[in-house]
């Protein structure tokens, strides 16, 4: 059987269900495909999930210091089960929401794998999209004017070291743990390998990462990422950076032993498990991109700015194209090419004005330019920092550490960039992100009152010590 839509979307994830709801109200006759859940990596194994054990690990790690607030608890224990039980529930949750969303926006949802044909009966031009049926009955025909791939991306795996699932594991497998390990080596220093060492080392987990930069979190501002391994070492995680894994020196036991060079030596590592934590691979496989003269570089999608491929009326978005692989970019993006096909006029996507965050704790946020980064792109700078040690709302939460951090045009007054390392960070990174957006000056932030007391007031503090003016530090 054959369907004609507007619009068919490969993927139902976060970029991609976004794209159908805004298709939806543009009045677009819309169908997604989907060969898993609704909600896609972000709501199943990846941003959803992560955070809510990342809050019980939270939870615990507070009651565990809790004489401090003077409330008194004779023992604190972790019962992992539990703690995935509740995940699960937020999850679907969630993912019923999403399904209640699809319904009310009239959405079709083909639950199956969908694969682009080239040109045929169907159509003189590739984009007729094959759907096999997940129930197995026989394969749906849609046949879309435009089409979406939004297939996301998968975990990556270094060659040699193979991901067993029960040893050596990925984000995907560590998220399904029903027990807690003794102890775990995390290949990877980067967000996804510092969230989850932050979270296991709340939990109680003797923790080991193993970097391959000269530092961790190479992609955030030096003065952050150095601010977060003090921190993170003060809790006793190893930390051990410019250290490359050796695949084939893998050994399985009672534990798991691995040996990586560091300066110029060769080191052992021993723990109950390894997690893989080096990045991610687009779902580019299995989806008709050789019926096309669609392009791939560096083993993601090419797009324009509207992100249409080299098929004009075939568009790409969220981790299948590479960049920033954030669900809330993914989300733009789709509804910038959805706009796109519609005629509207969309305002493009401008990366320095995506907010990124962390889920550690501390918590990281930033937006815009680093430091280094503005001093490379020709700016002569000045910069307003603020401790959380001199807010007083940090000290009633007894999380006094980290700062805020302003990057600025010294010609100009513009704001380039803003971090933040602290409690709750990625709840303050918003008015950042609109300041950038406005263009605003450290003067005009300043100017914007913040409530007292609450931890925003450091933003407010930051962006006066831009002029020497801080007034509490």
């Amino acid at each position: 059987m054959a369907t004609e839509y507007d619009l068919v979307i490969l993927g139902g994830g976060t970029g991609g269900y976004v794209a159908a709801i805004r298709a939806s109200q543009l009045g677009l006759k819309t169908a997604v495909v989907e060969k898993g859940k609704l909600g896609g990596t972000c709501l199943h194994k990846g941003c959803i999930p992560s955070k809510a054990l990342l809050r019980s690990a939270e939870v615990f790690a507070t009651a565990k210091k809790s004489s401090e607030f003077g409330v008194e608890i004779s023992e604190v224990t972790v019962n992992f089960l539990k703690v995935q039980e509740r995940k699960a529930r937020i999850v679907e949750q969630l993912h019923n929401g999403v399904q209640q969303l699809m319904k009310k926006g009239k959405i079709d949802v083909y639950e199956g794998t969908g694969r682009i044909l080239g040109p045929s009966i169907f159509s003189p031009m590739p984009g007729t999209i094959s759907v096999e049926m997940n129930n197995g009955e026989e394969n749906e025909m849609l046949i879309p004017k435009n089409v979406i791939i939004a297939t996301g991306s998968r975990p990556r795996s270094l060659p040699g070291l193979e991901i067993d699932g029960e040893v050596v594991l990925t984000s995907d497998e560590a998220l399904e743990l029903t027990s807690l390990p003794k102890s775990m080596i995390i290949v990877g220093g980067g967000v996804i390998g510092i969230e989850w060492a932050s979270m296991l080392s709340d939990f109680g987990v003797e923790i080991t990462v193993l970097e391959y930069s000269e530092r961790i979190l190479p992609t955030e501002d030096i003065e952050i990422s150095k601010e977060m391994e003090r921190l993170m070492k003060k809790k006793g995680i190893t930390i051990v950076t410019d250290c490359k894994v050796l695949p084939k020196t893998l050994e399985k036991g009672n534990q798991a032993s691995i040996r990586a060079e560091h300066k110029g030596e060769e080191k052992s590592f021993i723990a109950d498990k390894i997690l893989l934590s080096v990045g991610r691979k687009a779902n580019v496989e299995g989806i008709g991109l050789e019926n096309t003269d669609i392009k791939t570089e560096n083993g993601f999608i090419a797009t324009n700015q509207f992100y249409q491929t080299k098929e004009s009326h075939i568009y790409a978005i969220g981790d299948v194209i590479g960049g920033l692989q954030l669900a809330h970019v993914a989300s733009h993006e789709g509804i910038i090419a959805v706009e796109h096909i519609a005629n509207e006029k969309p305002i493009l996507l401008e990366e320095t004005f995506v907010p990124k965050c962390i889920y550690s704790s501390p918590e990281i946020a930033s937006v815009g330019l680093t430091e280094d980064e503005a001093k490379t792109n020709g700016y002569k700078t000045k910069i307003g920092k603020f401790p959380f040690k001199a807010i007083g709302k940090a000290l009633i939460f007894g999380e006094a550490d980290g700062f805020v951090k302003l990057v600025v045009d010294e010609e100009t007054d513009d704001l380039l960039g803003v971090h933040m390392i602290g409690p709750h960070v990625t709840d303050m990174i918003s008015e950042a992100g609109l300041a950038r957006v406005l263009d605003a000056t450290p003067w005009e932030v300043s100017h914007t009152i913040h409530p007292h007391p609450t931890l925003s007031e450091a933003i407010g503090e930051a962006a006066l010590a831009v002029y020497g003016k801080a007034i509490h530090f």
